[in-house]
């Protein structure tokens, strides 16, 4: 053993010679990529046969892992779903990263297979190609009589007519999915951010991974409803029990929607609200079971420990919500999630405290799985139709993509020799030991009415969720009494059947008052919660009333399980009634942040008065968790509404208060929010949007001359927020300059680029999204120097930098390649001049300079290099 590692060390100094001379894509100016690890402690990575392989694993005790596919019955697999006839129809991304240049990537050799075990004994035998000639499939879901499958940047709806197994008919019915992946770009292709992961969920619309669309299916392939959404994770998307979506970026392992991301968009004047995309596992730590060398960026400090290991997430994806029946109640609600970089995958157990999600690795400093074998890359996870955990294994050397890829990672796979082959592929099954695995009847290819209803109120959420799916997308009338029974059937049918059957309804448009009233009258709270959602759905219609009536009744005796909800409802309702019910809901109780956040977003162009209420009532005088934040983000709201004759009520209800009264500098605290931060040195900051008023607000004056000294300093600092007509000591601002015509066009121009250039991460509303990009909207950064926001545009931003006070470790990728000079400049016109902005247009001209300027650089920049401009 120590001449082979001698042997080794050789090769290795030997590849890192002739490699030196090559530059990689992911290469960084300035840095030294050393090796860390010394070779003879870094272990060969042969090539390992599927049994070899399983040898590798490492599972806590009672659990095993059995092999369902491997090449060449599969090859380069990244995603699978089970049909109800238990075939396994798999995604072959085969054309991924077959050398280290990345070439190849836009030939058609991905295919869509269908994987049968015809024998019964749990391993797949036979393979029928459903579709193939693809450029990079990535995604698919199971639809109808056919499947979507994702082809950048288009999805099609493919189907089998003959019953030969392959697909002869292919309609396009997405045309800008994934679209950063699309073949056109060349060498700016980018499969890493793209989207993916197409997923019916519970509400019965199809949502994707690093996409910012979802859609509903209307009975046919060409009849499609598409709404905005929230972007969501990097790769893989699950849903949990109650329709909760989870997701992940490769160094941010769990994220989840603990509120349906389309009300936190209500209310305009409620800048960062908090409840969508909310990062629920903060421990980034991993425990491998073997060195790991060969991640992109292990010459840094703090990628590896110092015995060689991965030390945080740096692929983290795949997660998936375990929802079956074989490994035992205590699992059903956890996430399993891939890190193929540290060859491990992830259990994290879910804590829920009233709606609050956090996420904690299962096991102390060990991992669920994990692998000595290099080249076991788990990308994807899922639940099986026999409450099993399925892992999609990649099995590749190389797994990152040329545009990241380093010469430090290039020289480590070349030195064991991880390159090739690229041809493998392997699906894995976890079971539990000490559990049956029930092989379940499988259904046949039509099932009936009944066979499917028997399903929706199976254990295992793969049957729940495939029985509601196809219900709903043959529109099965038939089943509908069937549903309604199986609500009120509180002791016949399970609480997470009750659940889908009412959602199934829903997506068969035939939810009536009569089933929704039982519903909220049901044991559970989470079907309680449920009707009340969708009892929003009668809020527009003939049956308000009714509805509004159910929505009060409940709000009498509501358990804090679904207080969450409720709140959410009210503020569907917009009625001063149902202002006094959140308002009475929130004073009687300890609000935490996710209620109050759900409360402020029902509430947009009420805040005001809700406030003034609110401080009336003698009840709220003694103050409790929660209250200060409530009061204090009120007025945070008013302020950003910016109406003078509102924001002086405001500060009248302020002076009514008794001096230093906790109301009162709530209320102040909430005023001197909306004020930007302080900028770094070197930075412009950013214009303060000042409420100018005709004269001095009597109340402003009034509470000068108070004498608490908590007063006197906030009122200091809200100095610039208020201005009037010969304030003392004020400078007057300049008037913003309108646009020319020329810069008119240019920013229309730009307001048709922003949605697919800049929408999709910092949203159409310029706020911004927490864990994926900061916000546009009044940033220093936006509104400061030009020259500095074209470099951004041009070539991508990397690593921390402040944005509104708030550190942002996340990168931008750079445009220079996508857009010409004429398009930067429309789309910084547009951010520059949008919400209320008022800087100056950007001129085509000063874009071609800088990008002169710049012709060689080819990293992109760090916010220390850009203050030096």
């Amino acid at each position: 053993m120590r001449r082979r590692k001698s042997r080794f060390r050789t090769v290795l100094i030997a590849i890192a010679t002739a490699i030196s001379v090559w530059a990689q894509n992911g290469d960084k100016a300035g840095e030294t990529q050393r090796e860390v690890v010394p070779p003879d402690q870094i272990p060969p990575a042969p090539v390992l046969s599927p049994q070899e392989e399983a040898a590798t694993f490492q599972v806590p005790p009672g659990f095993r892992v059995e092999l369902v596919a491997a090449e060449p019955l599969i090859q380069s697999p990244v995603a699978l779903q089970f049909d109800h006839q238990g075939r396994l129809w798999v995604v072959e991304m085969t054309g991924y990263m077959r050398n280290p240049e990345g070439e190849g990537e836009g030939e058609p050799v991905g295919q869509i297979v269908i994987l049968t075990d015809t024998d019964g004994d749990g391993r797949m035998d036979t393979r029928t190609v459903f579709l193939d000639g693809l450029v990079m499939p990535r995604a698919l879901m199971l639809l109808a009589d056919g499947a979507l499958v994702a082809e950048p940047p288009k999805v099609w709806f493919a189907r089998d007519t003959n019953g030969d197994g392959r697909a002869d008919e292919k309609v396009e019915v997405i045309h800008d999915y994934a679209t950063q992946n699309d073949p056109k770009l060349g060498a700016k292709s980018n499969p890493e951010h793209a989207s993916n992961g197409l997923m019916w969920a519970l509400d019965n619309w199809i949502y994707s991974a690093n996409h910012t669309k979802r859609y509903r299916w209307q009975g046919s392939p060409t009849n499609w409803l598409s709404d905005d959404t929230i972007f969501r994770g990097q790769w893989g998307l699950s849903q949990d029990d109650v329709g909760r979506l989870y997701h992940n970026s490769n160094s941010d392992p769990l994220r989840a929607d603990l509120i349906p991301s389309a009300y936190l968009d209500r209310n305009p004047n409620l800048r960062s609200p908090v409840g969508a995309n909310v990062q629920i596992e903060k421990d980034l730590r991993v425990w491998p079971a073997r060195v790991n060398p060969g991640v992109n960026r292990g010459y840094q400090p703090g990628q590896l420990t110092p015995d060689g290991r991965l030390a945080t997430f740096t692929g983290a994806c795949g997660p998936v919500v375990y929802r079956g029946d074989q490994f035992g109640p205590e699992f059903v609600g956890d996430v399993f999630l891939c890190e193929p970089t540290a060859n491990i995958i992830r259990r994290s157990r879910i804590i829920n405290q009233g709606g609050l999600l956090t996420a904690t690795n299962a096991y102390d400093r060990a991992e669920f799985l994990a692998s000595t074998d290099e080249r076991f890359r788990p990308v994807n996870l899922f639940n099986g139709p026999d409450g099993a955990l399925y892992a999609v294994d990649f099995y590749r050397g190389l797994i990152q993509h040329r545009i990241y890829l380093t010469s430090y990672l290039r020289r480590q796979l070349a030195s064991r020799e991880l390159f090739q082959p690229v041809d493998r592929g392997r699906i894995w099954r976890i079971v539990k030991q000490d559990r049956p695995i029930t092989r379940v009847d499988q259904l046949p290819p039509n099932p009936t009415t009944e066979q499917l209803l028997d399903r929706l109120g199976h254990p295992n959420g793969f049957w729940r969720d495939t029985a509601q799916r196809m219900l709903v997308e043959r529109a099965d009338l038939e089943a509908i009494p069937a549903l309604k029974e199986m609500v009120r059937a509180s002791a016949k049918v399970s609480a997470r059947g009750r659940l889908q059957a009412l959602w199934t309804l829903e997506g068969l448009r035939r939810l009536d008052l009569e089933t929704l009233r039982v519903a909220l009258d049901d044991s559970d709270g989470a079907i309680r919660s449920a009707a009340l959602r969708l009892l929003e759905q009668f809020l527009n219609g003939p049956h308000r009333e009714d509805a509004m009536n159910l929505i009060y009744r409940r709000a009498g005796f509501i358990p804090a399980e679904e207080q969450l909800q409720l709140l959410l409802t009210l503020g569907q309702m917009k009625t001063p009634t149902a202002d006094a019910v959140t308002r009475a809901l929130l004073m009687n109780s300890a609000p935490d942040t996710l209620r109050l956040s759900a409360a402020l977003s029902g509430i947009g162009g009420r805040e005001l008065e809700f406030a003034e209420a609110l401080i009336g009532d003698p009840e709220c005088n003694a103050t409790r968790p929660g209250h200060v934040q409530l009061v204090s983000g009120l007025a945070r709201c008013v302020v950003n509404e910016a109406q003078p004759a509102r924001v002086e009520r405001l500060l009248e209800l302020a002076a009514s208060k008794k001096p230093g009264d906790w109301q009162q500098l709530a209320l102040l605290d909430g005023m001197i929010a909306t004020l930007p931060p302080q900028p770094k040195p070197g930075q412009t900051a950013s214009p303060v949007k000042a409420i100018t008023f005709s004269t001095e607000p009597r109340a402003l004056a009034a509470l000068r001359e108070l004498p608490t000294i908590e007063v006197r300093d906030r009122l200091a600092r809200l100095e610039p927020l208020f201005v009037w007509p010969n304030k003392p000591g004020q400078t007057i601002a300049p008037a913003t300059r309108p646009l020319t015509s020329d810069e008119e066009a240019s920013f229309a121009r730009g307001k048709e680029l922003y949605p697919t250039i800049c929408g999709a991460c910092h949203q159409p509303h310029g706020r911004g999204q927490d864990g994926l990009a900061p916000p546009l909207l009044d940033s220093e950064w936006t509104l400061g120097n030009e020259a500095r926001l074209i470099r951004i545009a041009l070539h991508g931003l990397r690593d921390a930098v402040t944005v509104k006070g708030t550190t942002w470790n996340l990168a931008m990728p750079a445009f220079a390649e996508a857009l010409n000079d004429q398009q930067v400049a429309d789309v910084l016109t547009y951010v520059r001049r949008e919400w209320g902005h008022t800087a100056p247009a950007v001129r085509a001209e000063t874009v071609k300079a800088v990008r002169e300027q710049n012709a060689t650089r080819e990293d992109s920049w760090t916010e220390a290099e850009l203050l030096k401009f």
